[in-house]
């Protein structure tokens, strides 16, 4: 008599009935004892290097207010690009991975973390659903404008009852107020920045931020909701170059001049348009914005980038406000500019 015996093993496998399950024929030995060239006590002494570089990102993004500048601006140039440091934590990822460290990829939970502590917030639809009691928009308009008619008329479309344009220059200043005076018949021009307002305006006047030129002006606006002061700004633009790094000097004292002006502005509502050539994390902004909120960081969604226009990668058109309170916050659709439009709403203080 013949006997046919079923080991234990084989009982496990088959699940009691002679049949292997799909994932038990196709995997075979393939995983056992872990994934290949993962198991074993060397995945935790690979990628050491990785593991360093990873540490020191995050450090990065945690200091990046004390990333010395001393030597080309690189503290402003790491803060004005900082959202984008995100992009080092998915090549060191890759790296972790192809190297196989366990090492590296535990230290990467470092930066992932401090990131996600800098950005995360702004992915969260922030936008509220009042009407507002003013809407601005803040435009730089690009001296080299081959549409200054169409510009306009886009910004006219937006709704906004108080527009600030930047870069004006004196061949297209006429096409401007050609298209602009119709609706906002309120409105001032100094220098290549301008204010046009559907309400009245008073104490128009230009604000010295140290350019030897007019790039700044203030005007009160009588809204029905009560008087607003209006700044509109075109801080000096900054360069990345080989030797000097990032040259942005000028662009931070006249930032410190602008803040000193706007700190001194007795109004309850105060909003500031224009184009500050940097981002709300570039401590050279700090004069600013200590005392003043983020129209799209306290009520956009998402990071409201605004240049340039053809592949936006940093928001250095702000709508900045200290007394009112932003409702909600966006970008406006391309123009002829290299810029974006950028808009909010805003509920100013009683």
């Amino acid at each position: 008599m013949t006997r046919v015996y079923t080991s234990e093993a084989t009982h496990r496998e088959d699940g009691g009935d002679g049949r292997r399950g799909l994932w038990s024929r196709w995997s075979g030995d393939r995983f056992r004892g872990g994934f290949p060239g993962w198991s074993g006590p060397g995945k935790w002494r690979r990628g050491v290097l990785l593991a360093v570089a990873a540490l020191l990102l995050g450090l990065a993004f945690f200091l990046h207010a004390e990333v010395p500048n001393a030597v080309g601006n690189l503290g402003s140039l790491w803060e004005t690009f900082l959202p984008w440091g995100g992009l080092l934590i998915v090549v060191l990822l890759v790296g972790a991975v192809l190297r196989r460290s366990a090492t590296a990829l535990v230290a990467l939970l470092l930066p992932t973390l401090m990131w996600v502590n800098l950005f995360g917030g702004l992915f969260n639809d922030k936008t509220g659903s009042g009407a507002g009691d003013l809407t601005v928009v803040t435009h730089n308009v690009n001296a080299g404008n081959a549409d200054p008619r169409g510009t306009a008329e886009a910004l006219v479309a937006s709704g906004a009852e108080v527009i600030a344009l930047e870069e004006v220059s004196p061949a297209k200043a006429a096409a401007y107020r050609a298209a602009l005076d119709k609706t906002h018949p309120y409105h001032k021009l100094t220098g290549t920045v301008g204010i046009w307002s559907k309400y009245p305006m008073s104490e128009m006047r230009a604000v010295d931020i140290k350019m030897g030129w007019p790039r700044a002006m203030r005007a009160t606006v009588r809204t029905p909701e009560g008087d607003v002061a209006v700044y509109a700004a075109h801080l000096p633009s900054v360069r990345v170059q080989f030797r000097s790094g990032f040259t942005a000097g000028q662009r931070d004292g006249s930032a410190r001049a602008l803040g000193e002006a706007i700190a001194r502005d007795p109004a309850d509502n105060v909003i500031l348009l224009g184009d500050l050539n940097g981002t709300m994390n570039d401590r050279a902004l700090a004069p600013i914005t200590s005392q003043m909120r983020s129209a799209q960081g306290a009520a956009g969604d998402g990071f409201g980038f605004s240049w340039p226009a053809s592949f936006p990668m940093a928001r250095i058109d702000q709508i900045m406000v200290k007394g009112a309170d932003p409702v909600s916050a966006w970008t406006l659709p391309a123009t002829a500019s290299d810029h974006l439009p950028v808009a909010a709403k805003i509920d100013l203080a009683d």
